[in-house]
Protein backbone atom coordinates (compact mmCIF):
# COMPACT_ATOMS: atom_id res chain seq x y z
CA UNK A 1 0.00 0.00 0.00
CA UNK A 2 1.68 3.44 -1.10
CA UNK A 3 0.94 6.78 -0.10
CA UNK A 4 -2.20 8.57 -1.20
CA UNK A 5 -1.97 11.27 -3.07
CA UNK A 6 -3.93 14.46 -2.20
CA UNK A 7 -7.21 14.01 -3.92
CA UNK A 8 -10.00 17.28 -4.10
CA UNK A 9 -13.14 15.92 -4.48
CA UNK A 10 -15.42 17.60 -7.08
CA UNK A 11 -19.50 16.96 -7.20
CA UNK A 12 -21.76 17.22 -10.17
CA UNK A 13 -25.48 17.64 -9.36
CA UNK A 14 -26.04 17.88 -13.25
CA UNK A 15 -28.59 15.08 -13.44
CA UNK A 16 -29.19 13.14 -10.85
CA UNK A 17 -31.83 10.17 -10.16
CA UNK A 18 -35.48 10.47 -9.57
CA UNK A 19 -38.43 8.06 -9.96
CA UNK A 20 -38.65 7.66 -13.65
CA UNK A 21 -37.11 10.81 -14.10
CA UNK A 22 -34.04 12.58 -15.01
CA UNK A 23 -33.81 16.68 -14.56
CA UNK A 24 -30.92 19.01 -14.50
CA UNK A 25 -30.37 20.36 -11.18
CA UNK A 26 -31.96 24.05 -11.19
CA UNK A 27 -33.19 26.17 -8.80
CA UNK A 28 -31.59 24.03 -5.91
CA UNK A 29 -32.76 24.49 -1.99
CA UNK A 30 -30.56 25.46 0.21
CA UNK A 31 -28.95 22.28 2.09
CA UNK A 32 -27.75 23.72 5.81
CA UNK A 33 -25.43 21.79 8.30
CA UNK A 34 -25.28 23.06 11.61
CA UNK A 35 -24.14 21.56 15.18
CA UNK A 36 -26.89 19.99 17.20
CA UNK A 37 -27.80 17.88 20.48
CA UNK A 38 -26.21 14.76 18.87
CA UNK A 39 -23.43 16.24 16.54
CA UNK A 40 -24.69 18.01 13.21
CA UNK A 41 -28.07 18.37 11.58
CA UNK A 42 -28.81 18.62 8.04
CA UNK A 43 -31.03 20.00 6.04
CA UNK A 44 -32.49 20.80 3.14
CA UNK A 45 -34.92 24.15 3.09
CA UNK A 46 -35.22 24.19 6.61
CA UNK A 47 -36.56 20.51 6.97
CA UNK A 48 -35.13 17.92 7.91
CA UNK A 49 -32.66 15.48 5.86
CA UNK A 50 -30.30 13.76 8.23
CA UNK A 51 -28.52 14.03 11.87
CA UNK A 52 -24.64 13.08 11.92
CA UNK A 53 -24.53 11.41 15.32
CA UNK A 54 -21.13 11.64 16.97
CA UNK A 55 -22.39 8.59 19.19
CA UNK A 56 -24.36 6.19 18.64
CA UNK A 57 -22.98 3.40 20.11
CA UNK A 58 -19.84 2.07 18.93
CA UNK A 59 -19.24 4.41 15.84
CA UNK A 60 -20.42 7.61 14.48
CA UNK A 61 -23.65 7.72 12.75
CA UNK A 62 -26.30 9.28 11.21
CA UNK A 63 -30.06 8.99 11.63
CA UNK A 64 -32.89 9.04 11.18
CA UNK A 65 -32.30 9.63 7.05
CA UNK A 66 -35.19 11.42 5.57
CA UNK A 67 -36.19 10.68 2.29
CA UNK A 68 -38.85 11.60 -0.66
CA UNK A 69 -42.36 12.49 0.17
CA UNK A 70 -40.51 12.89 3.62
CA UNK A 71 -40.46 9.70 4.84
CA UNK A 72 -37.88 7.90 6.82
CA UNK A 73 -35.75 5.52 4.78
CA UNK A 74 -33.32 3.35 7.63
CA UNK A 75 -34.24 1.31 10.31
CA UNK A 76 -34.85 3.55 13.94
CA UNK A 77 -33.63 0.76 16.03
CA UNK A 78 -31.93 0.72 17.75
CA UNK A 79 -31.97 4.40 18.37
CA UNK A 80 -35.62 3.98 19.22
CA UNK A 81 -37.43 1.11 20.78
CA UNK A 82 -38.81 -1.64 17.54
CA UNK A 83 -42.32 -0.43 16.58
CA UNK A 84 -45.01 -3.49 16.88
CA UNK A 85 -44.16 -4.79 13.29
CA UNK A 86 -40.50 -3.64 13.49
CA UNK A 87 -37.08 -6.22 13.90
CA UNK A 88 -34.57 -5.90 16.47
CA UNK A 89 -31.98 -8.04 15.26
CA UNK A 90 -28.28 -6.71 15.13
CA UNK A 91 -28.43 -3.63 17.35
CA UNK A 92 -25.16 -2.70 15.82
CA UNK A 93 -26.80 -1.85 12.05
CA UNK A 94 -26.76 1.89 13.25
CA UNK A 95 -29.02 3.59 10.31
CA UNK A 96 -25.74 4.58 8.28
CA UNK A 97 -22.31 3.75 10.13
CA UNK A 98 -18.97 2.94 8.48
CA UNK A 99 -16.21 0.44 10.41
CA UNK A 100 -15.32 -3.39 9.75
CA UNK A 101 -14.91 -6.18 12.23
CA UNK A 102 -11.18 -6.80 11.98
CA UNK A 103 -8.89 -4.44 11.75
CA UNK A 104 -5.70 -5.79 13.66
CA UNK A 105 -7.86 -8.69 14.78
CA UNK A 106 -9.72 -6.18 16.59
CA UNK A 107 -13.75 -6.28 16.15
CA UNK A 108 -15.00 -3.10 15.23
CA UNK A 109 -17.94 -3.76 13.58
CA UNK A 110 -20.54 -5.77 16.26
CA UNK A 111 -18.31 -3.85 19.44
CA UNK A 112 -20.41 -3.39 22.29
CA UNK A 113 -22.89 -0.14 21.67
CA UNK A 114 -21.80 0.89 25.26
CA UNK A 115 -18.41 1.64 24.38
CA UNK A 116 -18.50 4.86 22.55
CA UNK A 117 -16.19 7.14 25.23
CA UNK A 118 -12.71 5.18 24.02
CA UNK A 119 -12.97 3.69 27.61
CA UNK A 120 -14.81 0.33 27.66
CA UNK A 121 -13.51 -1.68 24.58
CA UNK A 122 -13.42 -1.34 20.53
CA UNK A 123 -15.58 1.63 19.17
CA UNK A 124 -14.71 4.12 16.53
CA UNK A 125 -14.30 7.59 18.69
CA UNK A 126 -15.47 10.78 17.12
CA UNK A 127 -12.83 13.78 17.98
CA UNK A 128 -13.92 16.57 15.58
CA UNK A 129 -15.61 18.16 13.28
CA UNK A 130 -12.49 20.20 10.76
CA UNK A 131 -15.24 21.44 9.00
CA UNK A 132 -19.01 22.46 8.73
CA UNK A 133 -20.24 24.33 5.77
CA UNK A 134 -23.55 25.67 3.71
CA UNK A 135 -24.87 25.97 0.37
CA UNK A 136 -26.38 24.24 -2.44
CA UNK A 137 -24.47 21.09 -0.99
CA UNK A 138 -23.79 20.92 2.98
CA UNK A 139 -20.12 19.34 4.16
CA UNK A 140 -19.16 17.81 6.78
CA UNK A 141 -15.49 16.49 7.37
CA UNK A 142 -15.05 14.50 10.85
CA UNK A 143 -12.13 13.03 12.29
CA UNK A 144 -12.25 9.47 14.58
CA UNK A 145 -10.12 7.38 16.42
CA UNK A 146 -10.70 3.94 16.44
CA UNK A 147 -9.86 2.66 19.65
CA UNK A 148 -9.43 -0.68 21.04
CA UNK A 149 -10.11 0.38 25.28
CA UNK A 150 -7.56 3.46 25.45
CA UNK A 151 -5.43 2.04 23.01
CA UNK A 152 -5.73 4.00 19.34
CA UNK A 153 -5.44 1.01 16.70
CA UNK A 154 -5.87 4.00 13.68
CA UNK A 155 -7.46 7.06 12.40
CA UNK A 156 -9.68 8.46 9.73
CA UNK A 157 -10.90 11.55 8.02
CA UNK A 158 -14.22 11.68 6.72
CA UNK A 159 -15.70 14.26 4.19
CA UNK A 160 -19.39 13.83 3.55
CA UNK A 161 -21.34 16.26 1.38
CA UNK A 162 -24.93 16.32 1.52
CA UNK A 163 -27.61 17.38 -1.60
CA UNK A 164 -30.65 17.39 -3.57
CA UNK A 165 -32.11 17.46 -7.13
CA UNK A 166 -35.44 18.97 -7.65
CA UNK A 167 -38.05 18.37 -9.91
CA UNK A 168 -41.23 19.54 -11.07
CA UNK A 169 -43.52 18.36 -8.53
CA UNK A 170 -41.53 19.40 -5.65
CA UNK A 171 -40.35 16.11 -4.79
CA UNK A 172 -36.27 15.37 -4.86
CA UNK A 173 -33.62 12.64 -5.01
CA UNK A 174 -31.46 13.29 -1.91
CA UNK A 175 -27.80 12.04 -1.85
CA UNK A 176 -25.32 11.51 0.65
CA UNK A 177 -21.14 11.11 -0.64
CA UNK A 178 -18.98 9.57 1.56
CA UNK A 179 -15.67 9.84 1.53
CA UNK A 180 -13.23 8.37 4.10
CA UNK A 181 -9.56 8.13 4.47
CA UNK A 182 -8.20 5.79 6.56
CA UNK A 183 -5.06 6.42 8.04
CA UNK A 184 -2.49 4.01 9.69
CA UNK A 185 -1.36 6.33 12.62
CA UNK A 186 -0.34 4.14 15.04
CA UNK A 187 1.63 1.69 13.28
CA UNK A 188 1.03 -0.77 10.44
CA UNK A 189 -2.81 -2.04 10.23
CA UNK A 190 -4.58 -4.83 8.85
CA UNK A 191 -8.25 -4.92 7.67
CA UNK A 192 -8.97 -8.36 8.32
CA UNK A 193 -11.03 -11.12 5.61
CA UNK A 194 -14.89 -10.96 6.79
CA UNK A 195 -18.22 -10.30 5.58
CA UNK A 196 -18.80 -7.50 8.61
CA UNK A 197 -18.09 -4.63 6.90
CA UNK A 198 -17.77 -1.99 6.12
CA UNK A 199 -19.47 0.78 4.84
CA UNK A 200 -23.26 0.01 5.57
CA UNK A 201 -27.02 1.34 5.74
CA UNK A 202 -30.40 -0.74 7.04
CA UNK A 203 -33.25 -0.35 5.46
CA UNK A 204 -36.51 0.53 7.04
CA UNK A 205 -37.91 -2.49 7.78
CA UNK A 206 -41.08 -2.38 4.96
CA UNK A 207 -38.65 -2.26 2.31
CA UNK A 208 -36.96 -5.31 3.26
CA UNK A 209 -37.72 -8.16 0.83
CA UNK A 210 -38.24 -10.78 3.71
CA UNK A 211 -40.94 -8.08 4.60
CA UNK A 212 -42.69 -10.05 1.31
CA UNK A 213 -44.63 -6.31 0.78
CA UNK A 214 -42.69 -5.58 -2.63
CA UNK A 215 -39.15 -5.02 -1.61
CA UNK A 216 -36.41 -5.65 -4.03
CA UNK A 217 -32.68 -5.86 -4.86
CA UNK A 218 -30.93 -5.78 -7.98
CA UNK A 219 -27.29 -4.57 -8.70
CA UNK A 220 -25.55 -3.37 -11.88
CA UNK A 221 -24.56 -7.20 -13.00
CA UNK A 222 -28.15 -8.07 -12.64
CA UNK A 223 -28.11 -10.19 -9.70
CA UNK A 224 -31.46 -10.00 -7.67
CA UNK A 225 -32.57 -10.13 -4.05
CA UNK A 226 -30.67 -13.38 -2.27
CA UNK A 227 -28.26 -13.85 -5.14
CA UNK A 228 -26.75 -10.05 -5.00
CA UNK A 229 -25.16 -11.25 -1.91
CA UNK A 230 -21.63 -11.35 -1.57
CA UNK A 231 -21.58 -11.09 -5.72
CA UNK A 232 -19.19 -7.94 -7.00
CA UNK A 233 -20.97 -5.20 -8.62
CA UNK A 234 -20.65 -1.29 -9.44
CA UNK A 235 -23.79 -0.30 -7.43
CA UNK A 236 -26.94 -2.04 -5.58
CA UNK A 237 -30.66 -0.98 -5.87
CA UNK A 238 -32.80 -1.62 -2.96
CA UNK A 239 -36.61 -0.53 -3.28
CA UNK A 240 -39.42 -0.97 -1.28
CA UNK A 241 -42.64 0.49 0.20
CA UNK A 242 -42.44 2.89 2.76
CA UNK A 243 -45.69 4.54 4.05
CA UNK A 244 -47.90 3.42 1.38
CA UNK A 245 -45.22 5.05 -1.12
CA UNK A 246 -42.31 3.21 -3.19
CA UNK A 247 -38.96 4.48 -2.68
CA UNK A 248 -35.22 3.57 -3.34
CA UNK A 249 -31.85 3.40 -2.02
CA UNK A 250 -28.99 2.82 -4.46
CA UNK A 251 -25.68 2.66 -3.25
CA UNK A 252 -22.39 3.49 -5.53
CA UNK A 253 -18.72 2.59 -5.26
CA UNK A 254 -16.38 5.29 -7.24
CA UNK A 255 -13.92 4.49 -9.38
CA UNK A 256 -11.28 5.92 -7.32
CA UNK A 257 -12.47 4.37 -4.53
CA UNK A 258 -10.05 1.07 -2.86
CA UNK A 259 -11.06 -1.70 -5.15
CA UNK A 260 -13.92 0.16 -7.37
CA UNK A 261 -16.04 -3.11 -7.55
CA UNK A 262 -16.32 -4.48 -4.20
CA UNK A 263 -18.65 -7.48 -3.22
CA UNK A 264 -21.59 -6.59 -1.53
CA UNK A 265 -23.14 -7.74 2.09
CA UNK A 266 -26.43 -7.15 0.78
CA UNK A 267 -29.40 -9.15 3.05
CA UNK A 268 -32.64 -9.68 2.04
CA UNK A 269 -33.18 -8.68 6.03
CA UNK A 270 -32.35 -5.01 5.14
CA UNK A 271 -28.38 -5.23 6.14
CA UNK A 272 -27.08 -3.08 2.70
CA UNK A 273 -23.16 -2.91 2.81
CA UNK A 274 -20.04 -2.33 0.36
CA UNK A 275 -16.89 -4.33 1.37
CA UNK A 276 -14.46 -4.40 -0.84
CA UNK A 277 -12.12 -6.44 2.07
CA UNK A 278 -14.15 -9.75 2.67
CA UNK A 279 -13.97 -13.01 0.41
CA UNK A 280 -14.06 -16.53 2.24
CA UNK A 281 -17.31 -15.42 3.85
CA UNK A 282 -18.92 -15.28 -0.07
CA UNK A 283 -19.87 -17.43 -2.99
CA UNK A 284 -18.09 -18.01 -6.02
CA UNK A 285 -13.99 -16.35 -4.59
CA UNK A 286 -13.06 -16.88 -7.91
CA UNK A 287 -15.29 -14.10 -9.64
CA UNK A 288 -13.79 -10.77 -7.61
CA UNK A 289 -10.33 -11.93 -5.60
CA UNK A 290 -10.73 -9.38 -2.61
CA UNK A 291 -8.85 -10.37 0.82
CA UNK A 292 -7.30 -8.68 3.56
CA UNK A 293 -5.12 -6.06 3.14
CA UNK A 294 -2.15 -4.02 5.24
CA UNK A 295 -2.00 -0.35 4.97
CA UNK A 296 1.83 0.24 6.40
CA UNK A 297 2.59 2.47 9.40
CA UNK A 298 1.89 6.39 7.95
CA UNK A 299 0.21 4.93 4.71
CA UNK A 300 -3.43 5.60 3.87
CA UNK A 301 -6.81 3.86 2.16
CA UNK A 302 -9.37 6.10 0.63
CA UNK A 303 -12.94 4.86 0.23
CA UNK A 304 -15.87 6.49 -1.42
CA UNK A 305 -19.29 5.85 -1.41
CA UNK A 306 -22.28 7.76 -2.75
CA UNK A 307 -26.27 6.68 -1.38
CA UNK A 308 -28.82 7.98 -3.47
CA UNK A 309 -32.75 8.43 -2.11
CA UNK A 310 -35.16 8.65 -4.85
CA UNK A 311 -38.72 7.91 -5.29
CA UNK A 312 -40.38 4.82 -7.37
CA UNK A 313 -39.14 1.94 -8.94
CA UNK A 314 -35.80 0.74 -10.08
CA UNK A 315 -34.85 2.22 -13.91
CA UNK A 316 -31.48 0.42 -14.52
CA UNK A 317 -30.83 3.02 -17.27
CA UNK A 318 -31.36 6.08 -14.94
CA UNK A 319 -29.32 4.68 -12.16
CA UNK A 320 -26.62 3.79 -15.02
CA UNK A 321 -26.95 7.72 -15.66
CA UNK A 322 -26.89 8.53 -12.24
CA UNK A 323 -23.44 6.24 -11.50
CA UNK A 324 -21.99 7.88 -14.40
CA UNK A 325 -22.33 11.34 -13.48
CA UNK A 326 -21.60 10.36 -9.87
CA UNK A 327 -18.14 8.14 -11.43
CA UNK A 328 -16.96 11.42 -13.69
CA UNK A 329 -16.02 13.65 -10.62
Amino acid sequence: MTKRQNLSLHFSGSVLLIGILLVPSFSRAEVTAERSEHGAVVKIDGKLFTEYWTKAGHSPSMYPVIGPHGKAMTRSYPFTAPTKDGTHDHPHHQSIWFAHDMVNGVHFWAANANNDKGDGGPNVAHREFAEMKTGDTARLVTRNDWMDGKKRICRDERTILFGHDPVKNGDDARWVDFAITLKASDGDITLGDTKEGTFAIRIADSMRVEAKQGGHIISSEGRENADAWGMPARWVDYTGPVDGETVGITMMSHPKSFRPIPRWHVRTYGLFAANPIGQSDFRHPEVAPQGPVTIKNGDELFLRYRILFYSGKTNKEQIETAFHDFADH
